[in-house]
């Protein structure tokens, strides 16, 4: 079954400013992956090609990594997941955009995980962390969680107490 899911998110920022949030990923001084609310992103080493890591159970490395610009991650985990997500930077008349773009082939029982659990948490995720890119360019976030996220942040927090941060 393919997947494709794309969210953009205008900045009134600088591309130039913006940059350094795709190039500090999973680093000491990270400002765009929302840590504080979900697993956080690590790797093996620093961000670039070749790096392999992920966040809670979802594995990747990195495929693409053009700093400032984009960096795309190709999945190696869970089992039935087969494909890449991405981030880059857009110019735009505002400033920028933050594009986040997933494309991936699911099978086996990822068939049934992708759209019941792992789907709503991914949105959530990915849109705190645009949450935090507007905030660094001086515009809060608005995105709450669906009742359908905060169950299920409950649900894995009881099951699985490690794959989970504070915010349930």
């Amino acid at each position: 079954m393919p997947i494709i899911n794309g969210i953009r998110r205008g900045i009134c920022a600088s591309h130039v400013s913006m940059g350094p949030l795709l190039d500090g990923l999973a680093s000491r001084d990270d400002r765009l992956w929302p840590h504080d609310r979900w697993p956080a992103m690590r790797f093996d080493r620093p961000l670039g090609v070749g790096a392999r890591g992920g966040h809670g159970p979802i594995r990747y490395t990195v495929e693409q990594f053009d700093p400032g610009r984009h960096v795309r991650f190709r999945f190696t985990g869970p089992r039935g997941f087969d494909g890449y997500h991405a981030l880059h930077l857009e110019d735009d008349p505002s400033g920028c955009c933050l594009v986040y773009e997933l494309r991936m082939t699911v099978h086996g029982w990822a068939r049934l995980s992708w759209p019941i659990v792992f789907r709503p948490l991914h949105d959530a995720l990915v849109e705190d962390a645009l949450d935090r890119a507007a905030t660094v360019a001086g515009d809060p976030g608005v995105a709450r969680w669906s009742w359908r996220v905060r169950v299920l942040r409950r649900l894995l927090a009881l099951l699985l107490p490690r794959a989970t941060t504070r915010g349930a």
